[in-house]
């Protein structure tokens, strides 16, 4: 809603497209919520990123989902869409491709691994195949001296009440994140 999910989605594309051969693209699933209740919410208008439709999922080799958490869980907005890739379930069109996750909550405490948690039997009904970070982002992972988003789930940042933007850690590892499912999405590809 506040642009937290695009700042690390942009960096993501970066780390991907970092890797040679590798096309990146940024999309965003459709809004739900009437203009008038995002308008209640205080919610900046949504960016120029092109809206997703379920069948061009089919067209990509992996992923990198990126969602805000709402009480622990995706927002209903990515469910909704989910929901309707009935279609690509049934004809396992999703199968064998790689895909990661990312994340934004509004504290500490906001769900960002009960969001990934969850969100991995989305990736495991259609056959996907999960590709955490663990802890290939190094000593960084460890930082404790700073607030920092993200798990060895995937990458993640802190929106508090909108106002706080991802930090430059939390990018870096935004940008990891997609260089390392590009890699792991190039091989897979590479191999069959």
């Amino acid at each position: 809603m506040y642009g937290h999910v695009e700042k690390l989605a942009e960096e993501i594309k970066k780390g991907a497209a970092s890797i040679e051969g590798v096309e990146a693209k940024l999309w965003q699933v459709p809004e739900t919520l009437p203009d008038e209740v995002l308008g209640k919410m205080s919610a900046p208008q949504k960016s120029d990123v092109p809206v997703i439709t379920p069948s061009e999922l089919a067209e990509a080799d992996g992923f990198v989902f990126g969602f805000p958490t709402r009480f622990g869980m995706m927002a209903a907005q990515f469910k909704a869409f989910l929901d309707a890739t009935g279609g690509l379930w049934r004809a396992q069109q999703l199968a064998g491709k790689p895909a990661g996750i990312f994340y934004s909550t509004g504290s500490q405490g906001g769900g960002q691994e009960t969001t990934a948690l969850t969100a991995i039997t989305q990736l495991a009904h259609h056959g996907m195949i999960f590709v955490p970070i663990g802890y290939t982002f190094g000593a960084r992972m460890f930082e404790m001296e700073k607030v920092k988003g993200g798990s060895p789930y995937g990458a993640g940042t802190y929106a508090g009440d909108g106002s706080r933007i991802p930090s430059e850690l939390e990018l870096e590892q935004a940008f990891h994140q997609g260089k390392y499912i590009a890699t792991i999405t190039k091989k897979l590809k590479g191999a069959s």
